[in-house]
């Protein structure tokens, strides 16, 4: 089962910068992503989505799950929980990734003007490698569907590169 991670950045080109390092460690065999994506959210309010390209020669989801799960947090007004929670299980069940309406409030709260995500759907990792990695490029984790053990961990390694 693919693992969703979405990190908020404070800026586009460091988002930028740890997904090329993503790639850079899935060459190198350390992760498996199955699909990644940044959204950024302009200093002028609007809302740009840039799907990975180099990741579509190895089976990736692809524009049309990220298209939808973007489209669903920053576009559709909330009119409710059942449509939202309705909308979520469909995207769910498709990915079997854990989108809810606590998954789209977190990113579209986390996600400040002039800034962007980083959303990564992860098959597998060696987290002990790759969180040294990237860890030292900052970013607040806004939500996960790891375990909680998992995400305290990532929190951690985070917050410790942040004081070095």
């Amino acid at each position: 089962m693919a693992t969703l991670i979405a990190v908020a950045y404070d800026d586009l080109g460091t988002a930028v910068q740890v997904r090329d390092k993503l790639f850079e460690l899935q060459n190198e065999h350390l992760i498996t992503l199955t699909d990644a994506a940044i959204v950024e959210h302009t200093a002028e309010g609007k809302i740009k989505m840039k799907p990975a390209v180099n990741l579509a020669a190895t089976g990736a989801a692809g524009g049309a799950l990220w298209g939808g799960l973007i489209g669903l947090i920053f576009f559709m007004p909330l009119v409710g929980a059942a449509v939202g929670a309705a909308t979520g299980a469909l995207v769910g069940s498709k990915t079997d990734i854990g989108v809810d309406d606590k998954f789209m409030k977190d990113v579209a709260e986390g996600l400040k003007p002039g800034g962007a995500a980083l959303f990564l759907l992860v098959e597998d990792s060696t987290r002990d490698k790759v969180l040294p990695r990237i860890a030292p490029m900052g970013g607040r984790v806004i939500h996960t569907s790891l375990s909680q053990e998992a995400e305290n961990q990532l929190k951690e390694a985070i917050e410790a590169a942040r004081h070095h």
